[in-house]
Order: structure tokens, then C-alpha cells, then sequence
């Protein structure tokens, strides 16, 4: 006996999953509800099949082919418009005129026992047999009333519940002869129940009911798509679940990775090669699909998880379904109900309301809260760049796909024949990537200068000789998951605010220039890079006085890139020096808070021991230095800003300093002590550079290790600042913690306030009012100041949803009362 199965519904009530999807492709557990079917029908020996199919039937073509993985044999009737459920068997009539036949539904899910029913109809010489089940509520089903011997009287299509006289519904399974035909007019849309079986009764002709035992649940609306996950997971319908069951109710399929420390709560399913990390919560009646990634500290219960979806850090699922190759970010909460489409971007710790529907291709901005549908429009962010570049998690948010499109639009804004010149940092990603986005700038006509692994201002000095920009590819400090993009101007600092949006207008075009074919770029890599900066730098940097002071020193390169420097630099600074950790570690290509504290302290203690001057240690990619003095404590960063301050305001005693505003007013009274003054800047690292290129500009620096040495650069250099800060403590004769001891100490602090990005421009606007006739600072954000001199700062993070405040007093109790007061403010202007 052959089988039709019906797979050509548009499945409208289940969209947005549908939108781009037909109904029999969803995945129960991990599998199309179709696949389900067919191993059904394969199990009760139907293995001949006609599938009629319509809404987005290539689809389902291409995913079951022709049978033979599923061994069976797999045919297509292909109705050009909806014919109804008897319409589009009689399609597919040619194939199933010559015996009996079984009709089943390619989105119901059910275990029933076909043999039985097929047994049943022939001894019963039926025309047409119905399957039949019991449901407890039957209102939206067809109600069928059948006699002791199983013959039907009468069918009634979606009954009200004044006409429920029965509990036994039509389950769309039906078993037939082919005579039945004769009944269906073709090319017309016809019903079975609506049409056909009416006028079969009305002629009296064979048509019984079976009534089946066993499973089935018509998967059509959000709740019972929900439900058929749970009932599979419980055991409840007899279907093969591909995994391992690894403990009672947790199954887990080939290749994926469960870190011990994950909390698993079964009935769950986690599909092929997903991730699960350490930390991360998944409790009964969730499906995680194929190739998902489940961040640490990630709480998902009874969610349905699709495929290649990544899932951050701190986010909350529940009772949700998310759609293919959709990314929820950090702290994320979607609630019961509520369905995310395929391919969207639900932003970091932004909030989606039950029964929400987001529909495909949409992004939700970071900080948002969503208690309607997101249709038609695109809520999200318009511009690419954050603080540092492009900036992302790999594979997630940065892609090769996504470095070949962005440098292919950084190419367009530059002439043909242009030199771009390339790094990146130690990380295996980084250096993926940098790859695509050489092709990119190749195949626009643009000519490559690959450093390869380079420190970040060697990357940039590099850039300013004679290259039209360049590309530095680093992972993001202190998240080793992620990278950042970074695009320099022709003289190595970041890309200003304007080519920012020039590139991001072309990228968003999609207008990218591609070269003839003569036309490619060549690419080549420069020799001697290293001995070039460090002779630049050496000639640049006062030195006198370092090779007769007998300074010892203690150099951290924290396996990043600037050990690749070093050996070159000290040898010719002749100082004596001990470099620790020299060597690249491609797997910590970042370090976090945590482990750059212990690392200072290890510093710290060789200092000591070793007598030294100080101890130096830079950031993965030699932009920034932190310090310990010669007693082996921790110089912290905002302390190290007024000590190279002190030091080279002492030297020079003319000129000015850049410096951000959120500096502590201390720094003023330093460079004013020794005849300088303050240039004050936004906090962008951009501002600071502008100054640093400036005639007279002696210092700049931002509180957070990053120092400019404006007579070799005018951006962040931390082997730089070292080699600054050698010569200066040589000619001074002082020891860092003297020159500390001599500056008065700083009362600082700072908040963060989370705020959503939707009412940031009525937060500024409160403050605004709030500061009422006291001095008002606009330089960057709002900086308010006290008639006693006290003074508070509020600015909007341009990249998260978050409000960043400092404030400064002449101790830290009326520095945090200072502090209390604004973020109240801030946090009541979204009330």
C-alpha cells in the first residue's frame, strides 16, 4: 500500500516560525514533525510515498530528496495553487489509482498503530476509513458520530460547544480506495470532510470510523507546538530521539559538548555538537538544536532552542521558542510565550514580553523592552562602531562574512591602488579573519601591507608611512570570545567620527567596488618592522642619562605582542633588565581583571626581590603599561597617570597635557605646579589623539594605562611610555613612590547605571535640569560642579545601554555622597 503525505499547509497561525519555514520542517526534538511522520509510515511498511506540497515546497524537497536516507521511496505532487486536503490527494491520483491508500497530515505527530487501522477498513470493505481519536476539548477539530459496528452518521466540521455531542474527532489520517476519485473534482479546491464524505454518507456508501489508541496532537498553534516537545521528552509518544539518553530524561545527541559543571534538569534534549558551558542552567521540557551555543550562567526552561542559535551569558528563557541562527545576548529575558524568527539579534539585556512574536530578520536593541510584535519594523542600532572599531562575539557577531563586507566598504572609500596596511593580535581568530579581510581589500584594488603579528602601536606607526589606512584585528580585552575590528586613518589613529560614517553609509548600501581583473591588489609583507620602530622610537624618546644611572627594571610582556619588541629595544636602550613571560600564548589572547591583578602582584614580588627601579607590564597588545614601584606594590592606573605627570610637567615646565574629563582635578594642580596646563578632552580615545598631534602638547594620558609620548606618536603606546618613563626617573634620581608620596591623593569614584537606550536623551535632559545655575561642563556628556568644587559627571555609553558616572570630592564619603545623588536622577528619569 502506498502513502500520501500532506506537507503543502502555509502553517499561518505558527508564524513568525513559519514565515520562513513551511509547518512540516519544524523540528520536534530536534527533528522535521515530517521526519516523525515518515518514520511512521516506515515503521508499519508504507515506504512508497507521495508528499503534496505547495508553500515554500522546495524546501521540503531538498530536505527529504527522494527518500533514500530514510529508506524509502519519495515522490512530489506539486500543486501550483491550495486545493484543499481532497483537492491535493487527487493531485497526486495517477500514483495511487491502481490499490487502497493511507493519507496522514505532515504536521501531526502521532504514534497511532497504521497496521491496525489498515486491517480494520479492509475487513470492513470500506470505501474510506477515518481515523478517529479522543480529545479532551474538541471544539477546534471535526466532531465524527460512528454506529456500534464503527459505520459514520455524521460528521460536523468545528463544532460550538451547544453542538458537542461526542468526543471523538477526525484526525486527518484517512485509509482509501481509489474509487473514492470519482468524488473529487480536479484543479479545484475540495475538502474531505467539507465536500466528500457528506455526499458519500448521502449515497450510503461504505465510509467507518476507527477509533485509534495512542498519541496524536495537531501541532498548530504556538501552545500545542510547546506541548509536543514536552510530550516527546516525557516518553508519552513513541518516537526515536536521536542522542544518548546520559542520565533518566537527558539526552544528548553526537558531538556535542556538556561541561560537567552545567546544571542539567531533565526531561531535556541537547541536539548535535551544541555547546553547554559551565554554569549555564537547563531545566525539563527544553530543546537546544543543532550546533547552539548555552553561555555560562544562561537559564532556559521549556524553551525550544532551533539551530545555530548562540545564547549569552545571564540570559532568562522561558517557556520560549527561538528561531534558526538568531543571537540572544548577554542578560537577555524572553518570557513564556513569547516566539523569536529565524535570523534576528535580541540585544544585551533587553526584555521580550509573553506572547511577543518577533518575526525574521529583526533586531531588538540592547536595553529595550518589547510588549508588542515587531513586524514590519527593524529595531535596532543603525551605527556598526562602538568605543574600539567594530566589536563582537566571534562567530556570533563577527563572522567572515561580516570582515569580508566591511573591508570591501572601507575599500570603496578609498582610491583604487590605495595601500591598506594589516595586523592583528595572537589569537587564532584574529588571525582567521584578518585573512577574509585581506581577500576583501584585495579583490577592491587595493594593495596590502601584512604585518602579521604586531603590537598595536607598531601597527599603527606602520599605518602612518605612507599607507592610505589600515586594519588591526585584536580580541576585545578582557573577553577572549570576542573581537574587535579596529580601522586606522593614513597617520594610524582611529578612524574619525566622520570616516566612521561614511563607512558605515557604504556598508549599509551594500555598494562595494570590486577591482577588474588586472586590477587586484598585491599583497606583501614588510621585513625589519620591529628594528624600524624601535630605532623611530629611540631617536625620538629622550634617553640621556638611562646607560650611566644603572636603573635595573622588570618588564612583564604578559605573552602578548610586545615581547616581540622587546629584545630588540632593550638591547639598544642599554639598561638592565629582566623580561618575564615573553613568550606568545595563543590562547589567552586577552586576560581579564582577575588575572591582570595577579599578574601584577607576581610582578611585584620580582621587583622586590630583585631590587629593581619598578616593575612594567603591558596589555596583550602593547597599547597600555601598568606599573609597581620599587617596593613591589601596585602603582594603580589613575595614580600612574599623575606620576608620569608630575614627571614630565617637572622636565619640561612649559606646554600642556591632554587629559579626559572624567581625570581627577588633582592632575590640574600637578601640571599647574610646574608651569603647565590641562587640555581637557572627551573620553574617546579619538579626542585625546587630536590634542596629542597638537604643537606644544607634552603628555596625555586617560587614567586606564593608556599614555600618548606626543614627540613619537599621538596615540597609546605603552612600549612608548615605557621607554619615557625610563629616562625621566633616570634623570630625576626619585623612586616611583616618592614621586607618588609627593601628590595628593585623589577621591574618584565611578557607576555604572544601567539605562536603557530608548530614554538616554531624557536622562541627559534631567540632568541637565537637575544641575539648575551651578556650573555646567559640556565637553563630553554633562559634568557638574559644586560651588565647593566638587563635581560630578554623567555620559551615555555610545555601545551599551548604560549610563557611566564619576564624581570627585576631598574624600571618598562625600564622593560617594555625590554619587548617590546623580545616579537617583538618572535612574528617575525613567520613571
Amino acid at each position: 500500500m502506498k502513502a500520501v503525505v500532506m506537507a503543502g499547509g502555509e502553517g499561518t497561525r505558527l508564524r513568525p516560525m513559519t514565515s520562513s519555514m513551511p509547518k512540516p520542517l519544524l523540528p520536534v526534538v530536534n527533528r522535521p514533525i515530517m521526519q516523525h511522520v515518515l518514520n511512521l509510515l516506515k515503521r508499519h511498511g508504507l515506504t512508497e510515498t507521495v508528499v503534496t506540497v505547495q508553500f515554500l515546497a522546495s524546501l521540503v524537497k531538498n530536505y527529504f530528496g527522494d527518500g533514500e536516507e530514510l529508506g524509502m521511496e519519495l515522490t512530489y505532487a506539486h500543486e501550483e495553487k491550495p486545493l484543499g486536503t481532497a483537492g491535493s490527494v487527487k493531485n497526486a491520483e495517477e500514483a495511487l489509482k491502481d490499490d487502497a491508500f493511507l493519507v496522514i497530515s505532515g504536521d501531526a505527530l502521532t504514534d497511532f498503530d497504521l497496521t491496525d487501522l489498515i486491517a480494520f477498513h479492509k475487513s470492513k470493505g470500506a470505501l474510506v476509513t477515518v481515523c478517529l481519536t479522543r480529545v479532551p476539548n474538541p471544539l477546534e477539530f471535526g466532531i465524527t458520530i460512528i454506529d456500534d459496528e464503527g459505520r459514520v452518521e455524521r460528521f460536523l466540521e468545528k463544532p460550538t460547544w451547544g453542538q458537542v455531542f461526542s468526543d471523538t474527532v477526525n484526525t486527518g489520517i484517512y485509509v482509501m480506495e481509489p474509487e473514492v476519485f470519482d468524488y473529487v473534482e480536479a484543479d479545484v479546491s475540495v475538502d474531505w470532510s467539507g465536500d466528500v464524505f457528506p455526499q458519500l454518507l448521502k449515497e450510503g456508501k461504505p465510509v467507518y470510523g476507527y477509533v485509534a489508541e495512542g498519541y496524536w496532537e495537531d501541532v498548530g498553534t504556538h501552545e500545542s507546538y510547546v506541548k509536543a516537545q514536552a510530550d516527546v521528552l516525557e516518553g508519552k509518544v513513541d518516537v526515536d530521539i536521536d542522542g544518548f539518553e546520559i542520565s533518566p530524561g537527558v539526552w544528548v545527541a553526537e558531538g556535542a559538548e556538556v561541561h560537567p559543571d552545567a546544571n542539567l534538569r531533565g526531561p531535556l534534549y541537547i541536539g548535535d555538537y551544541a555547546k553547554v558551558e559551565a554554569g549555564a542552567e537547563i531545566r525539563e521540557h527544553s530543546v537546544i538544536g543543532s550546533n547552539v551555543v548555552v553561555k555560562t550562567g544562561a537559564f532556559l526552561h521549556k524553551a525550544v532552542i532551533a539551530d545555530n542559535v548562540y545564547i549569552g551569558p545571564q540570559t532568562n528563557l522561558r517557556g520560549c521558542v527561538i528561531g534558526r541562527n538568531t543571537d540572544v545576548m548577554r542578560a537577555a529575558r524572553i518570557d513564556e510565550g513569547a516566539v523569536i524568527g529565524d535570523e534576528c539579534l535580541i540585544g544585551e539585556e533587553s526584555i521580550i514580553a509573553g506572547t511577543v512574536r518577533v518575526y525574521p530578520f529583526k533586531t531588538v536593541e540592547a536595553g529595550a523592552f518589547v510588549n508588542t510584535s515587531v513586524i514590519w519594523e527593524s529595531r535596532g542600532q543603525a551605527n556598526l562602531f562602538g568605543a574600539r572599531g567594530v566589536s563582537g562575539i566571534l562567530n556570533v557577531e563577527i563572522t567572515p562574512e561580516l570582515a569580508v563586507r566591511l573591508a570591501g566598504a572601507y575599500a570603496t572609500t578609498l582610491k583604487k591602488g590605495a595601500t591598506v596596511t594589516t595586523a592583528r593580535d595572537h589569537s587564532r581568530g584574529a588571525r582567521a579573519l584578518k585573512r577574509a579581510v585581506i581577500s576583501a581589500l584585495q579583490a577592491s584594488a587595493i594593495e596590502v601591507r601584512d604585518l602579521e603579528n604586531v603590537p598595536m602601536p607598531v601597527a599603527r606607526q606602520q599605518t602612518a608611512r605612507g599607507s592610505a589606512g589600515g586594519i588591526m584585528i585584536r580580541t576585545s580585552p578582557g573577553r577572549p570570545d570576542s573581537l574587535d575590528i579596529m580601522f586606522f586613518d593614513e597617520r594610524g589613529a582611529d578612524l574619525s567620527a566622520a570616516g566612521q560614517r561614511k563607512l558605515d553609509r557604504v556598508f549599509a548600501r551594500q555598494e562595494y567596488r570590486r577591482a577588474f581583473p588586472g586590477e587586484i591588489g598585491d599583497l606583501n609583507f614588510p621585513a625589519t618592522v620591529f628594528d624600524s620602530y624601535t630605532g623611530a622610537l629611540l631617536r625620538a624618546v629622550d634617553t640621556s642619562g638611562i646607560a650611566d644611572s644603572g636603573l635595573k627594571v622588570v618588564v612583564d610582556a604578559a605573552n602578548g605582542s610586545s615581547g616581540l619588541v622587546l629584545p630588540s629595544l632593550l638591547g639598544r636602550l642599554g639598561v638592565d633588565s629582566l623580561t618575564i613571560n615573553p613568550g606568545l600564548d595563543e590562547a589567552r589572547p586577552t586576560e581579564t581583571e582577575q588575572s591582570r591583578r595577579a599578574g601584577l602582584v607576581r610582578l611585584g614580588e620580582i621587583v622586590a626581590s630583585a631590587r629593581a627601579a619598578f616593575g612594567v607590564r603591558f596589555d596583550p597588545v602593547g597599547e597600555r603599561m601598568s606599573l609597581v614601584d620599587e617596593r613591589g606594590r601596585i602603582v594603580e592606573d589613575d595614580r600612574a597617570l599623575l606620576v608620569l605627570l608630575d614627571l614630565v610637567a617637572a622636565e619640561r615646565r612649559s606646554g600642556r597635557v591632554a587629559l579626559p574629563v572624567t581625570t581627577t582635578r588633582i592632575a590640574e594642580q600637578v601640571a599647574a605646579y610646574h608651569g603647565t596646563q590641562v587640555t581637557w578632552t572627551t573620553t574617546s580615545p579619538d579626542s585625546l589623539t587630536k590634542v596629542g598631534r597638537e604643537e606644544g602638547t607634552i603628555f596625555g594620558g586617560d587614567g586606564r594605562g593608556g599614555f600618548i609620548v606626543p614627540e613619537f606618536s599621538s596615540v597609546f603606546d605603552g612600549t612608548a611610555a615605557f621607554v619615557r618613563l625610563i629616562g625621566l626617573v633616570a634623570r630625576t634620581q626619585l623612586t616611583l613612590s616618592q614621586i607618588d608620596a609627593r601628590i595628593p591623593k585623589a577621591h574618584v569614584l565611578k557607576r555604572d547605571v544601567p539605562t536603557p537606550w530608548a530614554i538616554k536623551g531624557s536622562v541627559m535632559r534631567r540632568v541637565v535640569e537637575e544641575a539648575g545655575d551651578r556650573s555646567v561642563d559640556t565637553t563630553d556628556g554633562v559634568r557638574v560642579v559644586e560651588s565647593d568644587g566638587r563635581w560630578v559627571m554623567v555620559l551615555p555609553d555610545p555601545a551599551e545601554a548604560v549610563t557611566h558616572l564619576w564624581a570627585e570630592g576631598p574624600d571618598d564619603a562625600s564622593a560617594q555622597a555625590l554619587l548617590e545623588e546623580w545616579s537617583s536622577v538618572v535612574e528617575s528619569a525613567g520613571h
